[in-house]
């Protein structure tokens, strides 16, 4: 058990603000948008867990909100800079205007029937699923000024091998949303020292890389997995400093808000109404315009 006193007090997180998400109309169909998960396929079956131990990775993976592919597809890229150089098939002769080329060059480009409203000076981080590695192709990011902006964006994916199918399943995320507060990075003086003018800092260091140095010689040549797990690398998962102390802010899991229908979606389409962008300049496609 620790005291109050064996917890280290840091600034408790800001109170709730509000993310809307408004949906157009004369749609075809809505995407799910839900919390991000913190599993991964790679992570639960192709190491047998282990990776879960990691809490970067895991705090990481829930940190947004997800989009989810509708239905599958499979894409093709012939390695030609042509809108028409990527090939789409979907199941049962569906047809489908997204994904879409829209770009050239192996773009995969999906549009979304949302417009997004962040609180002022908050931000979108647009991107891929975080560490969801996917075979030939990668997820593009981007960071929009959802506060003000009066229209769409679109995600786009490159394929990075051509003639190699890359498919999407239905319900696959597609689409990674982080909040982001502008000027976060700018309003930062980055520094750098040396540890030895901290002997505070280095001594727990030390200390540390002592105790680490000494548990891998213990473990062998597999290293540090499973039974052999060094007892100093649940620490971090703790949030216990060596003294033992605790911080108080410290996380092991994020609870992210599922989105409150406030309204019902309005009738889908069946042939859906100005779903490709209106504008053929490069931002106006990047934005969804």
């Amino acid at each position: 058990m620790h005291t109050d006193d064996q917890i280290q007090q840091f600034p408790t997180a800001t109170t709730s603000e509000t993310l809307a998400v408004y949906r157009l109309s004369d749609r075809s169909s809505y995407p799910p948008i839900v919390p991000a998960k913190a599993d991964r396929y790679w992570m639960d079956i192709k190491f047998g867990g282990w990776p879960n131990r990691c809490l970067p990775l895991l705090i990481a993976n829930q940190n947004g909100w997800m989009i989810l592919n509708e239905h599958d597809v499979e894409i093709t890229w012939n390695g030609n800079a042509g809108l028409d150089a990527l090939k789409f098939e979907f199941p049962k002769g569906r047809q489908s205007t997204t994904p879409q080329s829209m770009f050239g060059g192996g773009i995969v480009t999906w549009t979304f029937p949302y417009l997004f409203r962040t609180p002022p000076g908050i931000n979108l981080w647009v991107r891929g699923p975080a560490n969801d590695p996917k075979f030939a192709i990668a997820p593009l990011e981007g960071i929009v000024e959802t506060d003000w902006l009066p229209y769409t964006f679109t995600m786009n994916w490159q394929i990075t091998r051509p003639g190699k199918i890359v498919k999407f399943e239905k319900d696959e995320p597609i689409c990674f949303i982080s909040p982001v507060r502008r000027h976060e990075a700018e309003n930062l003086h980055p520094v750098i020292k040396n540890l030895d003018s901290a002997p505070a800092l280095k001594a727990d260091y030390d200390a540390w890389h002592a105790r680490r140095l000494q548990g891998i010689a213990k473990s062998g040549p597999e290293g540090t997995q499973g039974e052999k797990a060094v007892a100093d690398q649940g620490q971090y998962i703790r949030g216990e400093k060596l003294d033992g102390k605790r911080v108080s802010e410290h996380q092991t899991k994020l609870r992210i808000s599922a989105f409150e229908e406030l309204e019902p979606a309005p009738p889908t389409t069946d042939l859906p109404k100005e779903e490709k962008p209106r504008n053929s300049g490069i931002l106006g496609k990047l934005l969804g315009r």
